[in-house]
């Protein structure tokens, strides 16, 4: 890989008037960088990266990029449009043919999304990424994606496992026949974290393409540096932070995206789930403090895991002590930013999870009940009957998802402080209707 700083701020080329080729002295990508600058890790610092990755001026020189909102591109000469579709001219020179294919602005939050996970390309599509890859602690619609339509459409068959049971994945990959290995670095919702480097060791020795979905850990963990080949993201969630776009994107080497993207049988171009340039452009402008929000989102969650536990509540985080994987992810994660934004809080049943949100919500203020994470405010739900309600009984059993487990995507919005007093508030009138805790009485006072 060549050098990041080489590519840190590079202009757009520039076409001449009246004709398709470049001046001598305009700068763009080579045929080697392919679609994107090349993000190559700034040590071993996400957002360093992030920012040392190519920035796009506005068309009049903005210091923001233009919105390229165009659905088809013109040519100057009769030729160029031939050089395109045989792909001998395309948009690592600036040369676009139609935003199904390739968009500048969307090509742009790829090369940032690229330069966030540490790969040699990105492509950024309308909705969130999960194709044909497999495991057992999965986000719902992940799994029923996996075990019925895919069966059935495709012709693909999923053979799911426990991630932290290594010898249980070795005997599970089939030589010859098993094509990729799919696993989320944080499980949603029971954050398990996978061993990354241990598992991307067993599925490349049989020869086996390593998928990780890094939705519940951005800037937190980076899989392709720990020995990942893909990274996929649900953009919606803590990458948009707003709750109010759905995209998604696929990290990973420039071959792969290229053949998605192929401009006549690429998979991509061919179902077409294409970004609008106007959400790329809202992205780009969110990407760049991700990083601020990952830090404060992981520190309240931190904060907050450690006081309901030594409530004596049932809380399940990365960031304790007690967590089965916590040295393992501390060993993986990138330094400063914490142990994730997500807890689990476990109140063992449905209606007694469902009477404390009602609290929170509706008495407190002091979340939403809300599917989704990522966002300002806290969002909780009882997964159980919510997000992986497509499972069976026995399948949320296995997976250690028990009727009474709320998940929280910890939120920023005002004071931590003022946010626990909130929660504490919940937990009272918990106890005025005959819920118990181990320290209900002497740690919680009106």
């Amino acid at each position: 890989m060549a050098d990041t700083k080489s590519h840190a701020f590079l202009l757009s080329g520039k076409k001449r008037p009246n004709q398709d080729e470049f001046d001598g002295d305009d700068l763009f990508l080579s045929k080697k960088s392919s679609l994107l600058s090349p993000a190559v890790p700034y040590g071993d610092d996400p957002v360093a990266a992030l920012a040392a990755a190519r920035h796009e001026f506005g068309e009049h020189g903005g210091v923001n990029m233009s919105i390229e909102a165009s659905a088809t591109f013109t040519v100057m000469e009769p030729d160029t449009m031939r050089r395109m579709f045989s792909g001998e001219l395309g948009p690592d020179r600036d040369f676009f043919i139609y935003s199904r294919h390739f968009n500048p602005t969307v090509l742009n939050l790829g090369r940032q999304m690229a330069a966030l996970e540490g790969t040699e390309a990105a492509y950024c599509t309308a909705s969130a990424v999960e194709d044909t890859w497999w495991l057992r602690a999965l986000y719902g619609g992940t799994h029923a994606l996996l075990s019925h339509f895919l069966p059935r459409a495709c012709n693909i068959t999923t053979t799911f496992v426990e991630i932290g049971d290594v010898e249980m994945v070795k005997n599970a990959i089939v030589e010859g026949k098993t094509k990729v290995f799919y696993f989320e670095s944080m499980s949603n919702p029971t954050l398990t974290v996978a061993n990354i480097p241990e598992l991307s060791r067993i599925a490349h020795e049989k020869g086996v393409m390593v998928v990780v979905d890094n939705t519940f850990a951005p800037v937190v963990l980076s899989p392709a540096r720990l020995g990942a080949d893909v990274v996929v993201h649900s953009i919606s969630k803590f990458i948009s932070g707003g709750a109010d776009i759905i995209a998604g994107a696929v990290c990973g080497p420039a071959s792969l995206v290229n053949s998605m993207m192929d401009l006549h049988q690429g998979t991509l171009m061919l179902l077409g789930p294409t970004m609008n340039a106007k959400v790329a452009f809202e992205l780009s402008g969110r990407i760049p403090h991700l990083g601020l929000r990952m830090k404060e989102h992981c520190h309240r969650s931190m904060e907050f895991a450690t006081r309901m536990k030594k409530l004596g509540l049932k809380v399940n985080y990365p960031g304790l002590e007690d967590h089965p994987q916590h040295e393992l992810l501390k060993s993986m994660a990138n330094k400063d930013y914490g142990y994730g934004a997500l807890l689990c809080l476990d109140m063992e049943t449905e209606e007694r999870a469902n009477r404390l949100m009602q609290h929170l919500q509706n008495f407190t203020q002091f979340g939403l009940m809300a599917v989704s994470l990522g966002y300002y405010e806290t969002l909780m739900s009882v997964s159980g009957s919510s997000t992986s309600s497509e499972m069976s009984a026995e399948e949320k059993k296995l997976a250690g998802i028990s009727p009474g487990l709320i998940r929280m995507s910890v939120g920023y919005i005002g004071t931590l402080e003022q946010k626990w007093s909130q929660f504490e508030k919940a937990l009272l009138r918990m106890q005025d209707s005959g819920f118990t805790y181990k320290n209900s009485v002497s740690a919680v006072t009106k």
